[in-house]
């Protein structure tokens, strides 16, 4: 049995990086794979290039999102998630609610990267959109890829696993370029062992900052969904939320129409941001949202 971990997943293939240094094309056991990107696993070699992965190693954390039909690993062994936006194209401020709800689920630290900041006409309304989450303690970082200035993201990540993920065209990928130059070559490499798309990122990916510190890219997102999660998961999810939950007159209130409801009264009040309120009405599948 040898030990590797996983560098890129693309359906049910993996590409696994081993102990020294080699990488092999793995498939699980099985015909379920629950497999994510940074797994610790234990396989198999069955010829010189390929190898079955027998058993997934403890994780220290896993990062996915999940509808009423399936679940989409996104990443595992995560210590930092950084939720890339960008002055243009627009971004969804529910995505990043979304994003940053499963990361606090998690319990892995969040940090919103603000990229193209070299836009300086589309620059004050993208921070105005943020401000309710830098309101909320959310690290932002502005920064401008194309122009030299990832570098200034470079110390957050030392000793570190981090994952990027976002909308497409956020620049997730130039990010991933200027952080590292050898990147393109190493994603020609990781297609062609997976036989995927060479110029879009279609699957996920761990490249190696130094001995240290690693970053994973992720497929554009379009949705988030976060079936699998409970309501009292999600309503401490939300920072804003925490000092009022047990506040209102029933125990099961559902924050939507029940009298005496401590979060409809902040809402009132203004202590909470209405389209956060209406994105967690809309995540539970509240029926006025």
């Amino acid at each position: 049995m040898i030990q590797g971990r996983v560098v890129a997943a693309h359906g049910r293939q993996y590409l696994v990086e081993l102990p020294d240094g080699s990488r092999l094309s793995c498939f699980p056991r099985g015909k379920k794979s629950e497999v994510a990107c940074g797994d610790c696993v234990d396989l198999r070699q069955t010829s010189s290039d390929q190898g079955v992965i027998e058993a997934i190693r403890p994780r220290r954390s896993l990062l996915y999102r999940s509808n009423d039909i399936r679940q989409k690993l996104i990443a595992a062994n995560v210590d930092l998630l950084i939720i890339v936006v960008a002055t243009e194209p627009a971004f969804s401020d529910e995505l990043v609610t979304r994003a940053l709800v499963a990361g606090e689920s998690a319990g892995i630290e969040t940090l919103i990267v603000l990229n193209k900041c070299d836009l300086t006409d589309r620059l004050a309304a993208a921070r105005a959109r943020l401000t309710v989450f830098a309101g909320l303690g959310y690290c932002i970082r502005e920064l401008c890829a194309r122009r030299d200035h990832a570098e200034d993201l470079r110390p957050a990540l030392l000793g570190r696993t981090s994952v990027l993920v976002g909308q497409s065209g956020m620049g997730k990928s130039t990010l991933i370029n200027a952080l590292l130059p050898q990147a393109g070559a190493a994603t020609r490499e990781i297609s062609l062992a997976l036989d995927s798309g060479k110029h879009t990122t279609t699957h996920a990916s761990l490249y190696r900052l130094d001995a240290d510190s690693a970053l994973i890219d992720s497929p554009g997102l379009q949705e988030f969904g976060l079936g699998h999660l409970e309501r009292a998961e999600i309503e401490q999810a939300f920072p804003e939320f925490r000092p009022l939950l047990g506040q209102c007159r029933f125990r099961d209130c559902r924050h939507d129409r029940e009298p005496d409801c401590a979060l409809t009264a902040a809402l009132h009040a203004e202590c909470i941001d209405p389209r956060r309120f209406a994105a967690y009405g809309r995540i539970v599948g509240r029926r006025d949202t």
